[in-house]
């Protein structure tokens, strides 16, 4: 009689065949015994085809990139009404012809310089800075004509777009501080002072950079004309020798980085380090004077002593010069019964090198 295989002698039959590789590999010298755990073999149906796989936690998801869309086309350029044409360059012999009065343009700077420099012919120059002048040309004069006002007037504009003109050209140089400058920042722009086709140097708008000045800073224009003041009126220097219009880094747009650095640039010899030096002057020169004009000796705020005395005041000696030591012989007498300073009014009778002393006894100034 035939008897049945039971699950019981199944697994019986498995456990032995488990059991004999790690008999062999006990048996083997060379190798360390390992625990074998019992492998149970379950029969698995069988499962439909996997279509997908689930990424381990160690592996790298790659992430599916996103279809393109399609570029969106450019917005197209407007288009010109019906009938309007476009201007075109026409050259500067054509605005001579009608602008007689500019025919000194030849001998501008710009005319000359722009060849070599731009590489910019002179029959490009007008429309380098107006613009293409075939419409403009066109409506000869006719100001009801649409086509007269295609040109650009660069003084006509606002005054940050007309300078823009300028800065196509001159930007960098002494101008790369004009953004933000005090004159920018007012609303002061390149045709405030400067006019392109004038023959004057520098193309200024007015015959000197002093005139151009003074247009706006009125002020100065008495300044420069007291009795004490800087050769300005004579011609020896000029309002741009200290100041540079189109903006610095230091204040009043000076041209030196402190008021004594630019004072400095023609008294040298005020500079130091001085052995002894006076406090104020190394500090700001503006102190005891005032650069443009007055009325006193030396572009000095104040006559002297007074000036001296704005700091110095019960000093060693009297403070005034009406005040008189009390120990000293005669204070009581009424005939002498004044500082001796009356006499001179002068601090600097004594103290002679009062912008500093090398000396070695010049503590006070006196050598």
């Amino acid at each position: 009689m035939r008897q049945s295989v039971t699950p019981w002698m199944k697994f019986a039959v498995l456990a032995a065949v488990v059991a004999v590789p790690s008999l062999l590999l006990a048996a083997d010298p060379g190798t360390a015994p390992k625990a074998a755990a019992p492998v149970v073999t379950v029969p698995v149906p069988a499962a439909a085809p996997v279509t997908s796989v689930v990424p381990s936690a160690t592996a790298e998801v790659i992430p599916v990139a996103e279809t393109p869309k399609a570029a969106e086309p450019a917005p197209a350029p407007p288009k010109a009404p019906e009938g309007e044409e476009k201007p075109e360059p026409v050259g500067a012999s054509t605005c001579l012809a009608c602008h007689t009065n500019k025919e000194g343009f030849h001998d501008n700077i710009h005319a000359k310089a722009w060849p070599r420099a731009k590489h910019i012919e002179f029959e490009q120059s007008c429309e380098k800075c107006h613009g293409a002048g075939s419409l403009h040309a066109a409506a000869a004069g006719d100001r009801s004509n649409p086509g007269f006002s295609t040109i650009r007037l660069p003084a006509e504009l606002k005054t940050a777009e007309g300078s823009k003109t300028c800065l196509q050209c001159h930007e960098g140089g002494n101008r790369v501080h004009w953004e933000g400058s005090v004159h920018e920042s007012r609303d002061v722009g390149c045709a405030s002072c400067h006019s392109v086709h004038a023959g004057r140097k520098e193309l200024l708008g007015a015959d000197t950079v002093m005139d151009t000045c003074l247009k706006c800073h009125q002020n100065m224009r008495a300044e420069i004309r007291k009795m004490s003041h800087h050769p300005i009126v004579e011609g020896k220097i000029t309002c741009t020798d200290c100041h540079n219009p189109h903006g610095t880094v230091g204040p009043k747009l000076l041209v030196g980085n402190s008021v004594n650095d630019t004072c400095f640039k023609c008294h040298a010899e005020k500079r130091g380090p001085m052995l002894w030096e006076h406090r104020p002057v190394a500090e700001d020169c503006t102190i005891c004077h005032t650069p443009h004009g007055s009325n006193h000796n030396k572009l000095t705020k104040q006559r002297l002593p007074y000036l001296c005395q704005q700091c110095h005041t019960n000093s060693r000696h009297p403070g005034t010069i009406y005040a008189v030591n009390p120990t000293s012989v005669g204070a009581n007498d009424p005939t002498i019964n004044l500082s001796s300073r009356t006499l001179y009014r002068a601090c600097i009778n004594c103290h002679q090198q009062i912008h500093g002393s090398n000396h070695p006894s010049g503590k006070t100034f006196t050598r």
